[in-house]
């Protein structure tokens, strides 16, 4: 073949290749883009903590954005029409909504990550057993404990009390709810451990006093970097229950 043939074909084989590299690159990007994952949230939620702890552990990349409930913006409506409410996950374009039907999202969807839910369908069921207690109980009674005065005021801190006896009876002396493993359970409890100070100021009673096995599960949880970089300050809490307070004019 002559030389000046040789260099043609070996340019035009070399513009194929930088002009297929450049494709394959922009298919790579689109589908990242399909796949972008977006958050609506609110700092202190401990619902959208749920879903910030979950896609942590699976390391999922996102974009946090953060909603003001008081003038909610059109994606949150348009996501959650029905609730209107955060957290809201959008991935690929698709809205899933509630924070525990998130959390089992990302566990489906980011399959090769360590499993939120247990194997077992058992294990499973009654891991969203004590999911479905603890978004029942806990945040419900919670307010009342800094809502309410009164006799109302002492037993929402009696039935407190006892919400915690029975999650510590059922965390028993286990590392985590489901065994040695972080999971479900204690994704959709963890983030209320940083509301534990603010309950317990608000209703008159230690939480480590009634369940230290709880609280010391809770300091076991803040090890991990998914909980110590989702979770706020106690403090930064109470303050911002105090300020809901003083809106609210409850003294």
């Amino acid at each position: 073949m002559p030389q000046t043939a040789s260099l043609h074909l070996t340019n035009r084989l070399h513009i194929h290749i930088v002009l297929e590299s450049e494709s394959e690159r922009e298919r790579e990007r689109g589908a990242r883009m399909a796949e972008a994952v977006v958050l609506l949230d609110v700092w202190v939620s401990p619902f959208g903590q749920r879903c910030r702890i979950a896609l942590a552990e699976k390391g999922v990349a996102y974009e946090y954005k953060e909603e003001d409930l008081a003038n909610k913006s059109p994606l949150l409506l348009q996501a959650n029409p029905v609730h209107k409410k955060i957290p809201v996950l959008i991935h690929d374009g698709k809205p899933v909504c509630e924070s525990l039907v998130i959390v089992q999202y990302i566990d489906e969807v980011w399959s090769d990550g360590a499993p939120i839910l247990p194997a077992d369908p058992y294990a499973r069921a009654q891991a969203r057993f004590w999911g479905d207690f603890v978004d029942k109980k806990i945040y419900d009674c919670g307010i009342r404990l800094w809502k309410l005065k009164g006799e109302a005021h002492q037993e929402a801190k009696k039935e407190f009390i006892e919400i915690l006896k029975v999650l510590e009876a059922e965390l028993g002396d286990r590392k985590y709810f489901g065994g040695d493993a972080f999971g479900y359970v204690d994704i959709a409890l963890v983030p209320f451990f940083a509301w534990f100070y603010t309950y317990e100021t608000c209703g008159g009673f230690s939480v480590e006093a009634e369940a230290p096995k709880l609280v010391a599960w809770g300091k076991r949880c803040m090890e991990r970097e998914s909980v110590s970089q989702t979770l706020y300050d106690p403090l930064k809490v109470y303050e911002f229950v105090c300020s809901l307070k003083k809106k609210y004019g409850i003294e």
